[in-house]
């Protein structure tokens, strides 16, 4: 399967800003992308590369005043086949963790784990350890919070999430992953594209947030938000919570004026045809992130 992904986003500036982007796949999937997955920008400036302390690439640069577009498009191999479970997947014992996965259990910025102990071992305490506990957190989370983007805001915690009962896609993240540290299970936050690929369509595209949590050996992928298997997950970047991926980080006075993002499942005709590699998408709605405003230092995740 091929799919096209993408985005197109404006940004205004009330004087030249410093901004950190992450808005690249992670170097992991740079094997299942055809073409470039760089970042363009109009005007152009100077961009800088690195890579940050969870292994996401991003990308420094000083914004003008006036209006900046980033833009960036590619194609990205995919089985076609769902997320992979692992029912019998077991938890383990803090002391047979690997090391890199205990900064996994702690709390948050978004994260309150630490406040949610006693009322995550009361929903869940009876539930066996591994996946059944964790699907049961998933099933809780997708219950109990109705999306919704006007529900969404900048400083949303897990414990925010629960007692509202509203969220997007970041705040079923937050939830799952602060209730599965406070049961002692490693969870950590996630973000990327996710389109509606063998589903029905679900309205103008954005970047989804979901979670991975370590049992049974590895990290498996959960999204109480659909709280099924998905097909077409490309990973952008990977932390604690959204504290520490944000999709822009401003240094200044900036408002976000067109957003717009694509995940297409492209039809054999269309994968082996040349085609812009920008045209058809720049011309589709833009999603509800379009008229949220930056402020000083602030992020936008």
């Amino acid at each position: 399967m091929h799919i096209r992904i993408g985005y197109k986003m404006t940004i205004e500036c009330e004087t030249a800003t410093p901004l950190v982007l992450a808005l690249s796949p992670r170097p992991e999937e740079e094997y299942r992308l055809v073409g470039s997955s760089r970042i363009l920008t109009e005007p152009e400036v100077p961009l800088e590369l690195y890579s940050d302390d969870f292994g996401n690439q991003r990308v420094r640069l000083v914004a003008g005043r006036g209006p900046l577009t980033l833009w960036s498009q590619c194609t990205a191999l995919d089985s076609g086949l769902p997320d992979l479970t692992d029912a019998g997947a077991q938890q383990h014992p803090i002391e047979e963790l690997p090391t890199e996965a205990l900064v996994y259990l702690s709390s948050s910025r978004y994260c309150e784990s630490d406040l949610l102990t006693d009322e995550a071992w009361r929903l869940f305490g009876h539930t066996a350890p591994g996946w059944s506990r964790v699907q049961a957190i998933c099933d809780f989370v997708h219950d109990h919070i109705t999306f919704g983007y006007q529900h969404a805001r900048p400083s949303k915690t897990a414990c925010d999430g629960l007692r509202e009962g509203r969220g997007v896609c970041r705040d079923f993240a937050h939830l799952v992953i602060a209730f599965c540290r406070a049961l002692n299970i490693p969870a950590r936050y996630v973000s990327g594209y996710l389109g509606d690929i063998g589903v029905p369509p679900a309205g103008p595209g954005d970047f989804s947030a979901w979670c991975e949590v370590f049992i049974g050996g590895r990290w498996h992928t959960f999204d109480a938000r659909h709280n099924t298997p998905r097909i077409g997950r490309v990973l952008m970047v990977r932390g604690r919570d959204a504290a520490d991926v944000p999709m822009i980080t401003s240094f200044g006075n900036t408002k976000l004026t067109d957003f717009t993002v694509w995940t297409d499942e492209l039809t054999e005709d269309d994968a082996d045809s040349p085609r812009d590699a920008l045209r058809p998408s720049w011309l589709e709605t833009a999603s509800a992130g379009a008229d949220r405003d930056f402020a000083s230092r602030s992020t936008f995740s």
